[in-house]
């Protein structure tokens, strides 16, 4: 037998622990996958993870420091840091729950509503648990973060205004200066663009595109030979030593960025608000291509070129 609010403390207590910083998160995502491989949906949220750790310490590279404000950068940072924290703080207790369910033999789900899941993926998790169908629960989870973090960081007056408004983002948005990368230790790079990031649809359907590629079985393997070999710091070095490049390195994420504390206001189920929309739920598939390494680099090296030239132009102007 169980008693249900020693289990509750239980949840709450490893969220937050492991809800610690965007290295935490990482881990927890990747250390549950290797416990319970059925979970596709770990694998996906600790690349995307891992990524979102190496957009963060970008923003301490020169190119950032001369085309940014300090305050710009720092309003960047936690726009990452914000979305990473609380996608985690809805989705570890699913996984835990699931755990649980596991250790006990018997389904636990009617937890959930105790952490302000979603009535969408207490469904999915209950049919999970009678099916078994991975690639419906891992569609589902990415569904349910995307509208999770839609209408406190998304949609939010302090990001919308300062963030997603602004020139800077505007520009790396028309540039396509971010994407999702799946790297190997053969120096190899997968992965897709990201585009129009406040639009819910191409959120979700970059996230079913990323987890189509990362389980082709020509990427999965040497994906995961990465994620077990290499040590997330939250530094592009993490794949970057797997291949000769001239670049600047970014500094490890622990040692330029404090340990942040967030405020967890009361969130509203966003399936009762605004409802499943079915396009959301199709498959989608996609091949992999290693052209994204070529093409994520040279934007790179003109990001690098517009900052120098920005600074003999007009110099001390960020």
């Amino acid at each position: 037998m169980f008693n249900e609010r020693k289990l509750f403390y239980y949840i709450r207590t490893e969220t937050k622990k492991h809800n610690l910083d965007n290295v935490s998160r990482t881990k927890a995502y990747q250390n549950f996958y290797m416990q319970y491989p059925e979970l596709k949906w770990a694998l996906l949220a600790s690349m995307v993870s891992r990524n979102a750790g190496w957009n963060m310490t970008d923003l301490h590279l020169s190119p950032f420091r001369k085309v940014l404000s300090g305050k710009q950068r720092n309003r960047l940072f936690m726009t990452y840091e914000r979305a990473n924290w609380l996608i985690f703080s809805d989705a570890y207790p699913q996984l835990l729950t699931y755990a649980l369910s596991i250790q006990y033999n018997q389904p636990l789900f009617h937890l959930l509503p105790q952490f302000r899941v979603s009535q969408f993926m207490k469904k999915e998790w209950s049919s999970f648990w009678k099916h078994g169908d991975r690639n419906r629960l891992m569609t589902a989870l990415i569904i349910n973060e995307q509208n999770v973090i839609h209408s406190p960081v998304i949609k939010q007056d302090y990001f919308q205004y300062r963030i997603f408004m602004r020139p800077p983002y505007l520009l790396q948005d028309m540039l396509l200066l971010n994407a999702i990368l799946l790297p190997n230790r053969f120096g190899t790079l997968y992965g897709a663009f990201v585009h129009d990031f406040t639009n819910i649809n191409k959120r979700i359907e970059l996230g079913k595109k990323i987890a189509s590629i990362m389980f082709h079985p020509d990427v999965y393997y040497s994906l995961l030979d990465f994620v077990l070999t290499a040590e997330h710091t939250g530094s592009r070095r993490d794949y970057e030593q797997f291949f000769y490049s001239n670049f600047e390195k970014a500094p490890f994420l622990r040692t330029v960025y404090p340990v942040i504390t967030h405020q967890d206001n009361i969130r509203r189920d966003w399936y009762k608000i605004r409802g499943l929309k079915r396009k959301w739920t199709n498959q989608l598939t996609a091949e992999p291509d290693t052209g994204i390494k070529k093409s994520f680099y040279n934007r790179r090296k003109l990001l690098y070129a517009y900052s120098y030239v920005r600074d003999i132009v007009a110099p001390g102007t960020s």
